[in-house]
């Protein structure tokens, strides 16, 4: 009689050991099986062991028996399921199709904030392949746990409708946890370039403030900054305005004001990581390039781009010198400095919290609006509101076993 072809699933649960694997696909390996697909998960010393293999009707009886003999001398459980060769078609051919990133990030993740997304993700037609668990494990002591916590999940599938996800995770998002929703290829894979705004992004200050302040005009200046909020004058006009009014400053503030800037808590841990697993890292910024070029100094940033002021005789002009580095500027500046490092723009990643941020932020592989105010956050397609700028590494797929 002619052997069939026979495709069989296998799952193993119970108490991790060492070899278990490697004893069980030996068994395989003897009888000559075809391992089609292979998974493996450990949570808290227990293994989760799924296996897909073919092989013919003449050999599965006793491949099936030895299995069986072995889980039960390892004390672990085991599950035969037979797959038909269309179910299995079908699978294959849904492979690489409609793959999707999912990151929760938070101070802490909670079940129900997985419930939440796990829902949404099921009411749109998707379904997860895996979940990991990006920060470092967590300690029972509430005082000796890590400031943040990230769980990322990877889904498959036809998705209902981009926007209704996006406005579950938006309300979600109200409840202490950022959540970011990426396609998941290559280019995801690939990211070398990241370009951050400075004031309320890379320090926690708008250094505009602090210069008028030093020069008596910081309620003049707040005005022009809030008739700027309010849409009624331009960057351009507003930045013009504003600058006009620090004439005759002394420029020995910068430096004084520079050695005191607030850094935005995660800086200096993204910017280690970053420069170690070989990203180029710019600032873009409608801010003064001296505090870019401090900043620059201190952290290792390769690239400063930002509005130079007018110095005459010790002493601030009230004027600029050069292009004013607005909204359409940085967007300008992000294209130029792909083409520098020779990438494709999805490669690109840009961070801001201002509505002049939004061009390079729409025109970046990744764009992330950070601590933004909420028009910025409604428009972004992802942002981080609940940890500081570390939070990016996770938006990244990085590990902290793998970086820290």
């Amino acid at each position: 009689m002619e052997s069939k072809i026979e495709i069989i699933q296998i799952n193993i649960s119970g108490e991790d050991k060492p070899g278990m694997t490697s004893s069980l696909t030996d068994i395989l390996a003897r009888y000559d099986a075809f391992i089609l697909d292979i998974g493996q998960a450990n949570i808290h010393q227990s293994l989760t062991l799924g296996i897909l293999f073919m092989t013919t009707s003449d050999k599965s009886g006793a491949i099936l028996k030895e299995l069986l003999f072995k889980a039960s001398e390892l004390g672990v459980m085991i599950r035969f399921t037979p797959i038909t060769e269309e179910h299995y078609q079908a699978w294959v051919g849904r492979q690489g199709k409609n793959r999707y990133i999912i990151t929760l990030l938070g101070r802490q993740v909670t079940a129900r904030h997985i419930a939440g997304v796990t829902k949404a993700v099921a009411e749109q037609g998707l379904n997860i392949d895996a979940i990991k668990r990006l920060t470092g494990r967590m300690p029972l002591e509430e005082e000796n746990r890590a400031t943040r916590a990230c769980i990322e999940l990877s889904v498959r599938g036809t998705l209902g409708d981009k926007a209704v996800l996006q406005k579950r995770f938006m309300e979600l998002s109200n409840e202490g946890v950022d959540i970011s929703f990426q396609k998941d290829d290559i280019f995801r894979r690939s990211r070398r370039l990241i370009c951050f705004d400075m004031d309320s992004t890379l320090i926690e200050t708008e250094v505009i403030d602090e210069l008028a302040d030093r020069a008596g005009v910081g309620p003049e200046v707040r005005a022009v900054t809030e008739s700027a909020m309010r849409g009624e004058i331009d960057f351009t006009e507003s930045f013009t305005r504003r600058i006009a009014l620090l004439r005759g400053l002394d420029v020995s503030v910068m430096e004084e004001i520079a050695r005191n800037l607030p850094i935005t808590e995660g800086l200096e841990r993204l910017m280690t990581i970053l420069k170690r697993v070989g990203y180029k890292t710019a600032i873009l910024s409608g801010g003064f390039t001296y505090f870019g070029n401090y900043l620059k100094q201190k952290y290792g940033f390769d690239y400063v781009y930002a509005n130079e002021l007018e110095v005459e005789e010790g002493r601030l002009t009230g004027r600029h010198v050069g292009e004013i580095v607005d909204g359409r500027r940085k967007a300008e500046l992000l294209r130029l400095l792909c083409q520098v490092e020779n990438i494709n723009i999805a490669q690109s990643i840009a961070v801001g919290d201002g509505a002049n941020d939004l061009p390079m932020l729409d025109l970046a592989g990744l764009g992330i609006a950070f601590h933004a105010k909420p028009k910025v956050k409604a428009t972004a397609s992802q942002s981080i509101s609940t940890i500081g700028l570390d939070g990016v590494l996770y938006f990244l797929g990085l590990k902290d076993s793998w970086i820290e």
